[in-house]
């Protein structure tokens, strides 16, 4: 198993070089985070022992059953799945170093006011909807601009970059106008002072295309620790 998951790291690492390469770009500009979603702490501990230690769950329950195993080993993880607003409470209760899907205002102020009892602060994503399918959660990219001042108001959340979830399709354009949307939003953001760096866009079946498109983050699970009972569409529709 632990050389099964090492060669998928190898080989996603190789696809990321490769892309990066191609495009113009510097590999180090590229995170790999680690899709741990129905993944047991056993296997996410091999990466971690090797080096690799950015991780992303999708749910809070997994994130729970998974934290006293993996806190022994040193790593960054990351929340990228719809964060309901009950359990905001075990969101920093179990050291998320960075919420990557906020996406209403609602949320952004229970945070707020959890992060306040507490006495932390948290980074986070603004995640759009870029394929305007109902079956995905994400703001309204309309609403970009208007959506990160209201969410800057909240002193003890940074907002550090943008995050989408492509279309799942295997037209290239369709696919790619999802990510040059993101791009965009950024763009419009930085103009305007917002220090979003991060770009999180892009999994294994498009990774390519989405380093074409700036990704800085990308969220691979399947390629590395082996096929999901269903497929990446039904994990991602969470509406």
């Amino acid at each position: 198993m632990e050389e099964v998951i090492l060669k998928n790291i190898v080989t996603i690492q190789n696809r990321i070089e490769n892309a990066c390469k191609k495009s113009g770009r510097n590999p180090s500009e590229v995170k790999l985070l680690l899709a741990t979603k129905t993944v047991s702490a056993e296997k996410i501990a091999i990466a971690l022992k090797n080096g690799n230690t950015l991780i992303g769950e999708n749910k809070i329950q997994e994130v729970k059953e998974k934290f006293e195993h993996l806190k022994a080993f040193p790593h960054t993880s990351h929340f990228i799945g719809h964060m309901q607003t009950n359990k905001v409470k075990e969101l920093i209760r179990y050291n998320i170093n960075c919420l990557q899907s906020l996406d209403r205002l609602k949320l952004a102020q229970k945070l707020q006011n959890r992060l306040e009892y507490e006495d932390k602060t948290i980074n986070v994503f603004l995640q759009f909807n870029t394929s305007y399918e109902n079956s995905k959660f994400g703001m309204n990219p309309e609403n970009a601009l208007e959506f990160a001042k209201e969410v800057q108001q909240f002193d003890r959340m940074h907002i550090k970059g943008l995050m989408t979830i492509g279309l799942f399709s295997t037209k290239e354009q369709k696919v790619r106008k999802c990510f040059k949307m993101l791009k965009n939003i950024q763009t419009d953001l930085l103009n305007n002072g917002f220090s979003v760096n991060e770009l999180s866009m892009g999994m294994s079946g498009d990774l390519e295309i989405a380093i074409e498109e700036g990704a800085t983050i990308i969220r691979v699970g399947t390629a590395i620790f082996g096929k999901r009972p269903y497929p990446d569409s039904y994990y991602w529709n969470e509406g």
